[in-house]
This record gives C-alpha cells, structure tokens and sequence, in this order.
C-alpha cells in the first residue's frame, strides 16, 4: 500500500551527507585556526599624528609609568592579555623586537606591554618568566590607559614618537621585521 522506497533511498543518503557536513565543518575549523590574525597595517584612529594622550598606569615593580615622561624616546606600547592567543602567538615576535631595538642603543626604541583587562599580576609575571621579555610592563588596573588610546581589542600596539605624537596604530598580531621596518620609515621621515 505504501511505497517506502523514498524512506529507504533517505535513509541511505544520511550517512553520506553527515560525512560530507563534517569535512565542510572540518575544513572550516582548520581554516579558522590557522587564519594569521596579524594584518601589519596601519589601523586609522583620530589620535594619528597628534600629542599621544596623557595615560599613566603602574610597572610591576610597583613604580609609577608616565607617558608623558617618555618624550625623547620612541615608544612602542603594546596592550596584551595573557589569556588572549593572538597575544601569545606574538609574544616571540615582540621578544626579538626588543632584542633588536636594544641592539640599536639610543637610536632604538621603548618597549612597553600595557597589561588591558587582567588584574592577576603573579598570572603575567610567570607568563613573562616562561616566554621571555625583560620589557617594563605596565598594569592598567582601571582600564584608563587603554580607553585613553581607544583599544578596541588585543593585541594593539601604537608607536609614539620622540616629541610624543602618535604615528602608528596596528590591530591584530605584528611581527619584529615588519615594526622595526615601519619605525625606521618613521625615523628617517623625522
């Protein structure tokens, strides 16, 4: 009376597109995971080229960090999370950077983190002790220094220059060629 052939074909068919749905997930997730976040372009804001905004926070020796007290050296500021993966997967890159930037004496640039949205210093104290960075690290207890900047996620590194001006803002993860390449453009543009 009833023809349950269709029902039949159906349910043949199942196996095979469950199989076909996962290889799509499969290939998805692959892609995902392993997509660059670092996009090693200059992000607009509206503090780009002008006086870099007052922002202080603590070092993690306890010690006061003033912005404005950098003036006269290049300050590149890089607000992290030790919890944040594209932070993590950067954090080589900034090591070299500042290994790089030593090498250069007074012609090279201030590395600083700027600690955004974590309060638990001993957590960013192992992270550095195991990965590396003799950097200062200034904690931002109270969010003040990253809205000072507009962060809009992490990492965001800016580049200050030596008479406080911003000149660079990178969203996204950066490698040591590609910022030591960027600030030398900036410094022979004076």
């Amino acid at each position: 009376m009833y023809d349950d052939e269709p029902i039949r074909r159906r349910g043949r068919l199942a196996p095979f597109i469950a199989l076909a749905v996962a290889i799509v997930l499969a290939g998805l997730f692959v892609v995902l995971a392993g997509a660059d976040a670092s996009t090693n372009e200059t992000a607009s804001s509206p503090l780009l080229a002008r006086p870099a905004p007052d922002a202080t926070g603590e070092l993690a020796d306890g010690t006061s960090f003033d912005l404005a007290r950098r003036k006269g050296s290049w300050v590149v500021l890089n607000f992290f999370t030790s919890t944040c993966v594209p932070c993590v997967q950067e954090h080589p890159e900034l090591v070299r950077f500042a290994d790089d930037q030593e090498r250069l004496g007074t012609a090279g640039a201030d590395l600083y983190t700027v600690v955004y949205d974590e309060t638990d210093r001993s957590t960013v104290a192992d992270f550095f002790a195991s990965r590396g960075g003799e950097w200062p690290v200034v904690f931002d207890d109270d969010g003040s220094f990253a809205v000072a900047f507009g962060v809009s996620q992490v990492p965001e590194t800016w580049v200050v220059d030596p008479l406080g001006v911003v000149r660079q803002r990178y969203i996204g993860t950066i490698t040591a060629d590609f910022l030591g390449r960027q600030l030398q453009v900036l410094r022979e543009a004076g």
